[in-house]
């Protein structure tokens, strides 16, 4: 349950509005997200999530489906359930396949498992002389 009253999508509040309108066109979407809504409950904070994404979630030197299975790595990670789905369905629908999915997740548990062995072991990193390029 939110702790916070999900906002309507349909809300007149000015600086809502125009986040929601924005994630609409920019997102190709018909519908806002919970995530949106709850945000919305402070527009300050809304709009500055939003702008974060807009400035991060877009194709650069990553492309849209890595940006996306790294943001459902580190959702999963958290063990952030919204998050993991939100960010698994957008790669998919960037392109990610089952078997994209099997692999995907398969790093995952193998470096969550070897990140917790590591800060058990307290292993300090690895220092290697500098190559001359």
């Amino acid at each position: 349950m939110p702790t916070v009253k999900l906002v309507d999508e349909n809300t007149t509040e000015p600086r809502v509005r125009a986040v929601f309108d924005d994630i609409k066109a920019v997102r190709n979407v018909e519908h806002i997200s919970a995530i949106w809504r709850a945000l919305a409950a402070n527009p300050e904070h809304l709009e500055l999530c939003w702008a974060q994404v807009k400035a991060i979630m877009k194709p650069g030197v990553l492309d849209m489906k890595t940006k996306e299975m790294i943001a459902a790595a580190v959702s999963i990670t958290n063990g952030c359930n919204y998050c993991i789905n939100s960010h698994l369905a957008a790669a998919q629908k960037f392109g990610l396949d089952a078997e994209g999915m099997r692999e995907l997740l398969a790093v995952v548990g193998l470096y969550n498992q070897f990140n917790k062995l590591v800060f058990g072991l307290q292993i300090e990193p690895d220092v290697f002389p500098k190559v001359d390029a």
